[in-house]
């Protein structure tokens, strides 16, 4: 024996001349039979001692082998297990399974004669199959057939032999099918080794291999895992596939050979006969008993299994004497879709009637069918894992229960079971679960979905408190979290001392746990499963029962079939709190960090806020003017605010006169030696010194002398508040208007009237003081960008409130999201609730939203008033401070200096309250974070990401939408109904009403400077003031300058566009487009080969000759040049380079037919196509509505079938003699090469292209994974009514690849910016210009510009969607179904059309940003000068050149190709006219018409036309360059300035005489015109002396001399 295993196992050539191959080659079915029982006895003992030194060794039994029927659980060896016990174990298994797979061939071919020869056979295969972990796929096909055969056999002579032979061979048959069905499940259900001959025979390449793209074997898409190509991965999952195959296969013949055999016995059973067959491969059981017996029958089966039948049910028969009961167990359940049934023995109950049939039979939901379903009794059942929870402290983290989380994710529905023992027999516990998240009990919270009391009265006598979860409650969760609570004497004594009544309540305590001792806990799932014809397990309708234990699994169900049960046991739970077990950083990375990157942003935003705070400090404070007299003694405190506006600021001196009734200054000019005045926003003030009082101030003469460089030069004055510190008195003098050469009126200089009541109160003047106050102030976020430097609520303050309500908001909406889910969901069923669409509003949702934002506002309006309201350290107003800075005597501390009066309604903290407001603000962002992250664990990632898109959705459509606009709102509000013009909050540093000011005690200090005084005389300096002129030639300088920036500017920005445009469109360019697109032309259309030239096809003969011989060869990948298999090549034509997407389609529209106009020669005409006579109807192969006899594939019969477009996802094409729809009569190439070969030529004998076929369409998609593109490939083939053939080729590269770079990603989105801006500029032009705006040149060009870049980026919209559908359904599929890209091919076009006009009008545009340049200016203006011309002289050429085009399309349109359609004269007289036209081709045409018409048209078109067209042009150049446009000018200024500003040139002598000529003209004035202003001047000096002396006397009689 060992010889032959050696022989068959090395595959010797001498096996033949082995004696015992010798007697299995005889034929002779005793000697054949006999030999291979004895043989098969061998191999049994061998395999038996094989299995039991492998389990010896340390091998889990249940690993490597199915228990049989009715045997004892083996005794373990708890050892570990040895590996190289295991590796001999499956050499000696492979080696007899060869010897298996090599004897059952001996057996399959022997005649089936008489019974005995089915016994003998039968009886042969149960021997030979007894070894079910060594059986091949090879054996087990073979003996499946050969046991069907015999069935049949059986089967057809039942009648003819004893009842006892029937049983004998039955009883053998069924143990064959028991064994064959528990070899091909035992590999699939991880119960037995793989066998090397199977794996080996999976992964073989075939002799015929043929690369089609469905085949099986190569298509790596079934057997990856993922994205695993591994070769080891696809070898293991091919063989799995295989034998999933063979498993389908085999439990449907053994259905049927089950059917047979019952069939055979059920003749000879009467009532109350039975038939049984009991052994340990097999449990099979027919019994025929009478209808009313079934109630309430118990059907016992081996090892327990059990089904109790009801007393009430429903079946489904017209029989009313006997039915038959057909009871079966095998040893292993089928594999199916699911796992968890491999270690469930298969039971089945069937209800026969007497003609064999099923009977349908149901029971009631209230009183079903109880199955009792029995484990495998070797199954490894682990120890119960140990809790040590009595050194876990429970008050650490304060929790009432200690957590378990288990994950109970199923494809099927599965019930949990728990087992708890405990140590102490003596102690109770409350046990609780919740699904998907921790359930919570308390006095306050009961969030829980079950719960029970484990009493020392409910213990078993193995000491385990048992609980189990139904498979009813489970389906839909991913996880389930169960807490237990040991109770105390007291909830002891309440709960579980009378054992005869259960207290239904529920223990409840707000104190934490504390054990006294450890329990042990395990954990199991199980299933009731039932099996469909298609060999898959459903669970519907079964409910496991409350019996259900380790060893056997008791189900109820409504049904009869095959069950099973399933069984895993789950690892050991943890033993602490779910939320501190789960918080890892890998499992929640989502609230992680999104709490790291906002504390981050945070940090980020307080030093950028602690740096802008610092800057503040330096804008404030009050300034002494430099030129102050230390003899005047009145002052004034004046305000200047400067506007918001773009370059609103200014670096020039700003003077200025203030008059009163009494007196006016002189004037003066406002400076700051420390700091930059007259910023933009900027709140400055100043303190001015007047010999006396003016009285009711006037108006402020005020002007700045425009000496700052550029934009800096020019001012925008909002308003002016001058306050008299004597009387406290304020006057408002309103501007709102720019200071500047180049704005609105071009004045640097007015005269401000002091401000009437109703001035101050305008709407104009009210709002712009009001809405930037309020946005700047009263919005939290802006805020800290934008805060006004005189509020004392710092940035840092500012950016800490606004942390704290986000932070607060974020614990709200997460403390209630699962409430507002809840409301969603219960709102379906709320009779209040308001459907919206998929929305629905309930009240508890309303209430929530309320809520969250109550608990939001409320800590957010606290802590932003605590900081508002906590005073400075130092009080000391600025004003003071100005005063006394810089005297070092007087102290400036708040203990020294007088204190600020403030009003007494107002609230405030002291000082040190600051430290409260941070520290009450960190804790609250901590405690958020902290609760935030919890709850964010209990979640998990997914639902945490969900709650977090919600959150920030809120969050910036409230910051960004919702905050500005009720700020706004509410301040046009107040403005119309509650408007105070004396609301000064923005000036409220520099300003107080309560501040009482004693000028006289600081006489002393003002006048005892000595080193450095403010108030110091000066002598009078040179005022710049600017005259008339002065300011012409400054406007003038200043308009140039900035036309210069513009300039500038659009051309640097034209130039970035441009740049932009160009690498976007190019980059959507593939470079390898033209070689793939030339490489398939010459491979498909073979131009080289005479008989088989694509491009020459003219009949339909030749058309099918090309596909036949050409084509279908070339879509194949066929043998290398060397013979080589072209292995792993499937889908891949025969380059060997492109792949296929699906497979290639051939389309033919047809017409259908009609009567022809003249029926004396024909009757019936085929016309040209269109879409009304389009053929649609089905038709039988040959194009006949008949049934035909002659058998034909699939493929062929599906071809005269028609199909819509939308069937086939195709669309219009426009061909070039029609317009054809997408649907049509459609051939697929799929399969192997030799059937499509075979059904093409079916198709051409039967006529499938014919004389009604009037287009062809062969349509592929391929993809070339070396340079990633795809191909859309499109050979029309257009069969004209004429009886000609028109063939047009079309390939489409397309590269869906959205960004192959980050510079694409970047310039892309620097475009989209960059058309927002121009769209912007545009429509400010167009409300600018009205209708002017369409009249201009280049505002079309612009136009064209944005109107294509916002196509474009629609359309790359559309074309990435498009992608996105093709790419998921490629990646679904790895490519293995047909994708039409005619669509994305459109898409495609319609981008790469809309793109190439961004560049047309991209380069158009330079001509406009060239204009400077002399040529290109003439070119311009030619064109704009001529345009009416030319308009003129063009509908005289189109009269002339059109009848040119009649006359020579009606004379030639049958002799000249050039003319045979109207577009073809046309461009034939345009090439004429450009004198590229042969002469001799109409020469051949009309040997007399042909030349006259071309004499006719040179003379009138080229000669004349032509003539007159380019007369047109020069005069209109001549008129052009006489007229030099102000953009020379401006180019000479720009080239003066550049090598001004590079130093290249310097301005010589005569130059710089010249400008200064040129300067004077422009200040020179009348004397005339200034003697006024020099009369006003003396008499101010004569008034000045005279007031000097009376001030003098006056002092000298005071003091009495």
């Amino acid at each position: 024996m060992n010889d032959l295993i050696d022989k068959i196992t090395d595959s010797s050539s001498t096996i033949t001349n082995d004696p015992i191959v010798r007697l299995l080659s005889s034929g002779n079915q005793n000697v054949v039979g006999q030999m291979i029982i004895a043989l098969s006895q061998e191999l049994n003992q061998m395999s038996s001692e094989n299995l039991d030194k492998a389990i010896s060794n340390g091998i889990p039994a249940v690993d490597i082998s199915v228990s049989l029927l009715g045997s004892q659980r083996l005794q373990q060896i708890s050892i570990p297990m040895n590996e190289s016990a295991l590796i001999n174990y499956n050499i000696e298994l492979n080696s007899l399974a060869n010897v298996r797979d090599y004897l059952v061939t001996f057996i399959t071919d022997l005649l089936i004669t008489t019974s005995n020869s089915i016994i003998l056979q039968s009886s042969s295969l149960v021997q030979l199959t007894q070894a079910t972990n060594q059986l091949t796929r090879n054996t087990l096909m073979l003996v499946s057939n050969r046991c069907y055969e015999l069935s049949v056999a059986l089967y057809a002579i039942f009648e003819k032999i004893s009842y006892e032979d029937a049983q004998s061979a039955s009883n053998q048959l069924f143990q064959c099918a028991s064994n064959i069905l528990n070899a091909v499940n035992g590999p699939l259900q991880g119960r037995t080794e793989v066998l090397d001959l199977d794996s080996s025979r999976a992964n073989v390449i075939s002799t015929d291999y043929d690369t089609d793209l469905e085949s099986a074997w190569s298509n790596l898409n079934l057997f990856s895992d993922g994205n695993d190509f591994s070769t080891e991965t696809i070898e293991k999952n091919r063989n799995i596939y295989y034998q999933k195959q063979l498993a389908n296969q085999i439990n449907s013949q053994v259905t049927q050979i089950i059917s047979l055999l019952t069939s055979s016995l059920n003749i000879h059973l009467n009532i109350g006969q039975s038939s049984l067959m009991n052994t340990s491969q097999s449990f099979v059981s027919l019994e025929t008993i009478s209808i009313q017996s079934l109630k309430d029958r118990l059907v016992k089966q081996v090892e327990n299994a059990q089904f109790n039948i009801p007393s009430s049910f429903i079946l489904n028969t017209t029989s009313n004497s006997s039915i038959s009961l057909r009871s079966r167990v095998d040893p292993l359940a089928s594999f199916g879709n699911f796992q968890n049934t491999n270690l469930s023995r298969s039971i089945s109950l069937s209800i026969i009637d007497q003609n064999g049939n099923d009977v349908s039979f149901a029971a009631h939901q209230n009183n079903p069918i109880q199955l009792m379903i029995p484990r495998d009794p070797n199954v490894l059942i682990p120890s119960m894992y140990l809790q040590n929870v009595t050194s876990i402290k429970s008050t650490i983290n304060n929790l009432l229960f200690n957590y378990h989380y288990i994950n109970i994710t199923s494809s099927l529905p599965i019930s949990v079971h728990f087992e708890i023992h405990s140590l102490n027999r003596s102690l109770a516990y409350l046990f609780i679960y919740k699904f998907d998240q921790t359930p919570l009990l308390n006095s306050s919270i009961d969030l829980i979905d079950g719960w029970t009391l484990f009493c020392p009265f409910n213990l078993t006598n193995d000491g385990i408190y048992r609980y189990f979860i139904d498979n009813q409650q489970t389906p839909g969760h991913q996880s389930l979290i169960f807490g237990l609570r040991e109770l105390n004497s007291a909830e002891i004594n309440n709960y579980c001392l009378n054992n005869s009544s259960i207290n239904t309540s529920l223990p409840i305590t707000d104190e934490p746990y504390d054990f006294t001792s450890n329990y042990e806990l395990r954990i199991y799932t199980s299933g009731c499963y039932y099996l469909v014809e298609n060999n898959n397990w459903k669970s519907d309708g079964l409910t496991v029962g409350p019996l259900t234990n380790l060893y056997e699994t008791e189900c109820l169900s409504t049904h009869l079939t095959t069950f099973a049960g399933g069984f895993i046991v789950l690892p050991a739970p943890i033993n602490w709190s779910y939320v501190f077990a789960n918080a890892d950083f890998m499992r929640n990375k989502t609230v992680y960090l999104t709490m790291i990157i906002t504390s981050i942003i945070y940090i980020i935003l307080m030093i950028y806020a602690r740096f802008k705070d610092k800057k503040d400090i330096e804008k404030l404070g009050v300034t002494p003017l430099a030129d102050n007299n230390k003899s005047d003694h009145y002052y004034y405190q004046i305000l200047v605010f400067t506007g918001q506006r773009t370059n609103a600021g200014t670096d020039s001196k700003v003077y200025f006169v203030l008059s009163g009734e009494n007196d006016q200054t002189h004037t003066r000019l406002f400076s700051d030696p420390h700091r930059k005045i007259f910023q933009r926003g900027g709140i400055n003030s100043f303190i001015i010194a007047v010999p006396k009082s003016l009285g009711l101030l006037n108006y402020i003469h005020i002007w700045h002398d425009n000496t700052g460089e550029g934009s800096s030069a020019s001012w925008f004055l909002k308003y002016i508040i001058v306050r008299d510190l004597q009387t406290l008195d304020k006057s408002y003098f309103i501007s709102q208007q720019w200071f500047a050469v180049e704005k609105d009126d071009g004045r640097i200089e007015r005269i401000l009237p002091i401000a009437s009541e109703a001035e101050m109160q305008e709407f104009s003047y009210v709002l712009s003081k009001k809405a930037y106050h309020s946005i700047s102030d009263g919005h939290l976020w802006f805020s800290i960008f934008s805060r006004p430097p005189s509020n004392k609520f710092t940035r840092v303050q500012r950016c800490t409130c606004c942390f704290v309500l986000f932070f607060t908001s974020m614990l709200i909406n997460i403390m209630y999201y699962d409430l507002s889910n809840e409301a969603n969901a219960s709102s379906e069923t709320h009779s209040g609730a308001l459907s919206i669409g998929p929305f629905y509003i309930a009240p508890q949702q309303i209430g929530i939203g309320i809520m969250v934002e109550l608990f939001t506002l409320i800590p957010s309006l606290l802590i932003v008033q605590f900081f508002r309201r906590i005073r400075p350290r130092q009080q000391v107003s600025r004003l003071r401070e100005a005063l006394y800075k810089i005297q070092p005597s007087r102290k400036t501390s708040s203990t020294n200096a007088p204190a600020i009066k403030k009003n007494k309604s107002s609230i405030t903290f002291p000082w040190w309250c600051l430290f409260i407001a941070y520290g009450l603000s960190i804790i609250i962002i901590a405690v958020s974070i902290f609760f935030i992250i919890v709850r964010g664990i209990e979640f998990g990632d997914v639902k945490t990401q969900q709650w977090l898109t919600s959150v920030l959705t809120g969050f910036f459509s409230s910051v960004i939408f919702t905050q500005p606009i009720k700020i706004i709102c509410l301040a046009i509000f107040f403005i119309c109904f509650c408007r105070n013009s004396k609301d000064e909050k923005e000036t409220s540093e520099y300003i107080n009403e309560d501040d009482e000011f004693n000028i006289s005690d600081d006489e002393e200090y003002l006048h005892s400077l000595e080193s450095y005084s403010l108030f110091s005389s000066q002598s009078r300096k040179s005022i710049n003031r600017l005259n008339e002129n002065e300011v012409i030639y400054a406007r003038d300088q200043r308009l140039k300058e900035i036309q210069m920036w513009t300039i500038i500017r659009e051309f640097i920005i034209y130039s970035i566009f441009a740049i932009l445009v160009f690498v976007i469109t190019y980059s959507n360019r593939e470079q390898h487009s033209f070689s793939q697109v030339n490489h398939l032309r010459a491979y498909f259309l073979n131009q080289r080969q005479t008989t088989a030239d694509y491009t020459n096809i003219n009949t339909i003969d030749e058309y099918w000759y090309w596909l036949e011989n050409s084509f279908v060869s070339n879509i194949r990948a066929q043998q290398w040049y060397n013979g080589d298999i072209p292995q792993y090549l499937n889908g891949f034509l025969n380059d060997k380079s492109n792949r296929f997407i699906g497979w290639a389609t051939i389309r033919q529209l047809r017409i259908k037919s009609e009567l022809c106009p003249d029926q004396r020669v024909i009757s019936i005409c085929e016309d040209s196509y269109n879409f009304f006579n389009e053929e649609t109807k089905l038709f039988q192969p040959g194009w006949t509505t008949n049934a035909t006899t002659e058998e034909f594939s699939s493929s062929v019969i599906k071809a005269f079938n028609y199909s819509t477009s939308d069937e086939l996802d195709t669309y219009t094409y426009i061909g070039e003699f029609g317009t054809y729809r997408g649907g049509g009569y459609v051939y697929e190439f799929r399969g192997r090469l030799s059937d499509m070969k075979t059904n093409l030529s079916t198709l051409h004998q039967i006529d499938w292209i014919d004389e009604k076929t009037r287009a062809v369409f062969i349509q592929l998609t391929l993809y070339n994974p070396s340079v990633q593109l795809l191909t859309a490939v499109t050979l029309l083939a257009e069969f004209l009514p004429t009886g000609g053939v028109y063939t047009t080729a079309r390939f489409e590269p397309i590269n869906f690849y959205t960004f192959t770079s980050i510079l694409q990603l970047v310039c892309t989105i620097f475009y989209i910016f960059f058309i927002i801006y121009f769209i912007t500029i545009e429509i400010r032009l167009l409300f600018e210009l009205r209708l002017k705006y369409f009249r201009q040149f280049w505002s079309i060009i612009q136009l064209g510009i944005i109107g294509c870049s916002l196509g474009s980026i629609g359309v790359y919209f559309w074309r990435f969607q498009e992608a996105n559908r093709i790419s998921q359904l490629f990646e679904q599929t790895n490519g293995y179904v047909y994708i039409n890209l005619q669509l994305a091919v459109y898409v495609n076009d319609i981008l790469t059309f809309l793109l190439g006009y961004c560049c047309f009008f991209s380069m158009i545009k330079f001509v406009q940003l060239f204009r400077f340049n002399q040529r290109v200016s003439l070119f311009a203006e030619t064109l704009k000068s001529c345009a009416k011309e030319l308009i003129s002289f063009s509908i005289m050429f189109a009269i002339v050149f059109m009848s040119f085009l009649s006359l020579f399309y009606l004379l030639f349109v049958s002799k000249l190709s050039s003319c045979s359609s109207l577009l073809a004269t046309a461009q034939m007289l345009f090439e004429m006219t450009l004198m590229k036209f042969d002469a001799s081709q109409i020469v051949g045409a009309d040997a007399f018409l042909g030349p006259l018409c071309f004499t006719l048209f040179m003379l009138l078109v080229v000669f004349v036309c032509l003539s007159m067209f380019f007369s047109i042009i020069i005069d209109s150049f001549h008129h052009a360059k006489d007229n030099q446009k102000e953009d020379q000018i401006m180019l000479s200024f720009m080239v003066k300035k550049f090598l001004r500003w590079t130093g290249l040139k310097k301005l010589n002598h005569e130059e710089v005489q010249e400008e200064r000529d040129c300067r004077m003209r422009s200040q020179y004035v009348s004397l005339i015109e200034i003697f006024s202003d020099r009369i006003d001047q003396l008499l101010e000096a004569v008034d000045k002396i005279y007031i000097d002396q009376k001030r003098e006397l006056s002092r000298l009689d005071k003091a009495g001399l």
